[in-house]
């Protein structure tokens, strides 16, 4: 593949930026480098948002309907070629085909008919004013520069999410893509310029990793970006986050979770053991910010629960010849001693292998935990991975207790038949959604995500997706 496939190169007004310096980007699944990509440097930052910046006051100016007719058919564009784009996410993250194309791609393309949908709806507001003979109107204008810094794990996801709302709103966006798929963000820059974006308007850079301070922090600086977002980790967000605030940017965030699935002993066992094990290794392996990450079950049906998640999860590995492979070796040990730090601690394995270690390449098979105790570091950090751990409580006060019991608030979920209590509880939990009876997964353009807590703050999709890109000028004048 590597001698087969050119360098992916940058994406600065409109043109394809290509040098000597470049990074290897390796293949999960198959160990080996699949192509390499084309570092930027802090020049090369610095002319993307320059090109952003000298694209805004025509892009601002065009109208809705020029707006949405480029998204939309920048949607069409991904959906002809499903199967191509499907096929670069595999290459990069390991991602399986039903992932890659049945299910991540389909929901960025909805995403980018939604948002084009919504374009038209912006509008601004009349309010009435104290002062007699005087009148006054409330506008919603773009920022200017927005620059988006996108997770891995989800690339045409978080790049229609950064890149199309900005557009849709009237900004220029700058997409600062994860070394990890900067193919599948290439493509999408190259999908807008194919159907028709103008110039400057979406550019794309990736670098290497150790570079990535210096990228990020020299598009943050520069006084032409007004906005920022950025989805991934908690760690790497609170550096972010305080560049931003050094030189007074809003940041919009979203960022992981320590999820929690409360099982009442009124469940349907069957459907909600599936539910569970959906939630818990969607997307390659569970490798998902609102993947399930401890599923807490009422005491009194513990016994059967196990065994019905224990049935599932074997009918689920028997699907696939081959244990899931994780996105590197490197997270493939950090999960491996996340396990062995909570059984050296009294943790029982109730499905999955003790050690992994033997595995080929980045495989991990998945695992669940019982009995982890709470000073492990698996009981307080997101495993991010094809692991989860199985708790028991006694009373509703108690699985509260235990849900709202970690920095991070991004989603939850409750299995019940009683719906009244279930709401009740949703009402407590500390996080930005909760779905009731079905798996903790749940994403889609018509809803609003966001997390509380630890997890971010503001919101990504549907209306209150977009007036995250737009600001608010009041205008008064004498009658």
């Amino acid at each position: 593949m590597a001698t087969a496939t050119p360098d992916i190169p940058l994406l600065i007004n409109g043109e394809d930026v290509h040098h000597s310096s470049t990074f290897d980007v390796v293949s999960p699944s198959e160990g080996e480098v699949c192509w390499k990509a084309v570092s930027a440097t802090a020049e090369d930052a610095a002319k993307a948002v320059e090109a952003a910046q000298a694209a805004f006051p025509a892009w601002s100016q065009t109208k809705p309907s020029t707006r949405s007719a480029i998204l939309l058919k920048a949607a069409d564009i991904l959906e002809t070629n499903m199967e191509r784009y499907a096929d670069y996410m595999m290459a990069e993250m390991g991602a399986d085909r039903g992932t890659a194309q049945f299910f991540v791609t389909p929901l960025a393309i909805a995403m980018c008919r939604d948002i084009a949908g919504r374009v038209s709806s912006i509008c601004g507001s009349v309010p009435a004013v104290t002062k007699e003979g005087q009148s006054a109107m409330v506008w919603k204008e773009p920022y200017g520069v927005v620059l988006g810094v996108v997770a891995w794990n989800a690339p045409y996801v978080f790049g229609i999410r950064s890149a199309a709302t900005a557009i849709a709103t009237g900004n220029t966006t700058v997409i600062k893509s994860s070394e990890q798929t900067p193919h599948c963000y290439y493509e999408l820059g190259k999908a807008f310029k194919e159907a028709g974006l103008s110039d400057g308007v979406f550019n794309v850079v990736a670098c290497r990793p150790e570079d990535a301070p210096l990228i990020v922090s020299t598009m943050i600086e520069h006084p032409a970006v007004r906005k920022v977002n950025f989805t991934g980790s908690a760690a790497t967000s609170r550096k972010i986050a305080r560049t931003c605030g050094e030189n007074l940017k809003p940041i919009l965030m979203e960022l992981g979770g320590k999820n929690t699935a409360i099982v009442l002993e009124d469940a349907d066992l069957q459907k909600t053991a599936g539910e569970c094990l959906a939630g818990a290794f969607l997307n390659v392996t569970g490798q998902i910010c609102m993947g399930t990450d401890r599923i807490a079950v009422h005491k009194s049906i513990v016994s059967d629960f196990t065994k019905a998640l224990q049935q599932h999860l074997e009918t689920l590995l028997k699907a696939s010849s081959e244990p899931p492979t994780v996105s590197s070796s490197a997270s493939k040990q950090r999960l491996a001693q996340l396990v062995t730090s909570a059984m050296e601690s009294g943790a029982r394995v109730i499905a999955g292998i003790p050690s992994q270690t033997s595995l080929p390449g980045a495989s991990f098979v998945p695992t669940i935990l019982a009995d982890v105790a709470p000073d492990t570091p698996l009981y307080k950090e997101e495993a991010f991975g094809p692991l989860v751990t199985l708790s028991t409580f006694e009373t509703d006060e108690e699985a509260m207790k235990f849900a709202n019991a970690t920095e991070y608030g991004l989603h939850g979920a409750v299995f019940t038949r009683d719906l009244r209590r279930a709401l009740a509880m949703a009402k407590r939990l500390e996080v930005g959604a909760v779905h009731i009876n079905s798996m903790i997964v749940h994403y889609e353009p018509a809803l609003p995500m966001g997390d509380v807590k630890g997890s971010g703050w503001g919101r990504f999709n549907a209306q209150e997706g977009m007036e995250e890109f737009l600001v608010r000028k009041a205008v008064t004048w004498d009658d």
